[in-house]
């Protein structure tokens, strides 16, 4: 009774190749090397749905103050506070902000609803360079102020 380890087992002992290593620690050591490349091909196949990618609505008003803000075109906001210091295209929308003052004033503008017309606010909001949030109206008046 002395089979403490396959390697004893006579039968074992006819599996061993010319290195040494059994044949049984080869397809191991394979499943040990493939095994990230396998988990990240599952992981790209499993992430596709299948669905078409859902377009979001554009931001309505919420409890934010918006000042006057609301409703004004791009025009209209660079009369009020020259050219913005970023514009970025994010999806039907166009975010604008500009700084100044101390502080940082996002505007989003979206198309009307029925696609005719120019783009125009429908929310904005306000915060210290820091990233602590502040109210609209204070901000359009710095902003406005450093001008």
């Amino acid at each position: 009774m002395q089979q403490e380890s396959g390697l004893r087992d006579p039968v074992c002992a006819e599996a061993m190749v010319a290195d040494g290593e059994p044949l049984s620690a080869r397809p191991v050591a394979m499943i040990r090397r493939l095994a990230p490349a396998f988990a990240l091909l599952v992981a790209a196949c499993a992430s596709d749905t299948g669905a078409p990618p859902v377009e979001s609505a554009p931001l309505r008003s919420s409890s934010h103050q918006h000042g006057r803000l609301t409703g004004l075109s791009v025009a209209e906001l660079g009369d009020l506070f020259g050219a913005p210091a970023l514009q970025v295209r994010e999806g039907p929308g166009l975010k604008l902000q500009y700084r100044g003052g101390g502080c940082v004033l996002d505007a989003y503008l979206y198309p009307p609803t029925d696609g005719r017309g120019v783009e125009r606010v429908t929310h904005a909001d306000a915060r210290f360079p820091s990233g602590i949030e502040t109210d609209v109206a204070s901000c359009e008046a710095a902003i406005e102020r450093s001008r």
